[in-house]
């Protein structure tokens, strides 16, 4: 697999799934960071579920749950995404990645450097391209939705989710109240306005329209009131609770050309000559690589 770039995506969320999604389907070797409890809503379609489930398999892709190197290496060699508990994405350091993609969708920088790889891309508003990133990737849905931005930002984060089947923000659950999250309904099942689907503590999370239950929060988690815990789907098709959705592939498909773009770029510019295809992950050489603890990872 030493031809295989590594790539290393931070988020396994519905929109990071259609990006590692996009990339393994590439040949890239993916592997996604996580953090030890994702608030990840659409379940069904998020390699982050694998954090809880141990496995996870997305429109023929399977993710799995692995904890050292040769979980990684097993995962790659049997064609699937491997996915860390790694909250600080220390594996993009150990690993010397081609590229690392932040898509985190926290709506701003929670770490991201521009230096962490070769290649940088980052999902959405709260980051620069050539400041944070070399890329940022947008996410708004319109006109730009999966554009590769190798200047400014992308669009601002509204607070408005955005339309589907003509509804936007009723088609959001969200807490109550402070307290423990249980769900009472399953992702893909048919509810109706003022049904209830889960409850936070003792207190109701209701539907406020008719439709698909397109996501819904892990049992067990702490939430506060106001957080989005679930999504309801006017359009009302269930097949669309269980496989990537239309932006998450337009995303995954601006990653894939974002990285594909600038990799050819590093590979052409004096100082990423020899950059490329030289070390671990395919991504730097040793000498230009933040030195960490342990035994040297993934020599092939």
């Amino acid at each position: 697999m030493r031809d295989r770039p590594v790539v290393v995506i931070k988020g396994g969320g519905d929109l990071g799934t259609g990006v590692a999604w996009r990339l393994h389907r590439c040949g890239f070797r993916v592997l996604v960071t996580e953090i030890a409890r994702p608030t990840v809503i659409r379940r069904a379609v998020a390699f982050a579920s694998a954090v809880y489930e141990g496995t996870i398999t997305v429109d023929g892709v399977t993710a799995r749950r692995v904890e050292d190197e040769a979980g990684i290496r097993a995962a790659w060699a049997a064609d699937e995404v491997p996915v860390v508990v790694d909250p600080q994405a220390e594996w993009a350091a150990r690993l010397r990645p081609l590229a690392v993609i932040d898509a985190i969708m926290a709506k701003r920088n929670t770490g991201t450097r521009i230096t962490d790889a070769p290649i940088v891309v980052a999902l959405g508003p709260g980051f620069v391209a050539g400041v944070d990133c070399h890329a940022v990737v947008e996410t708004h849905r319109g006109h730009n939705l999966g554009r590769v931005i190798l200047e400014g930002s992308a669009e601002p984060d509204t607070g408005v989710p955005g339309e589907l089947g003509g509804e936007s923000a009723r088609r959001v659950l969200r807490a109550p109240t402070d307290g423990i999250f249980r769900g009472i309904r399953a992702i893909g099942d048919q509810v109706q306005a003022g049904e209830a689907v889960a409850y936070v503590d003792n207190v109701p999370v209701l539907s406020q329209l008719d439709g698909v239950l397109r996501g819904l929060l892990h049992d067990g988690l702490r939430v506060r009131a106001g957080m989005k815990v679930g999504d309801v789907d006017p359009r009302a098709v269930v097949a669309h609770c269980f496989t990537i959705s239309d932006k998450a592939l337009a995303v995954g498909g601006g990653v894939l050309e974002a990285v594909l773009y600038l990799a050819r770029r590093v590979s052409r510019s004096p100082e990423g000559a020899g950059a490329i295809g030289d070390d671990i992950g395919m991504g730097r050489q040793p000498e230009t690589t933040v030195p960490s603890p342990g035994p040297s990872p993934l020599p092939d």
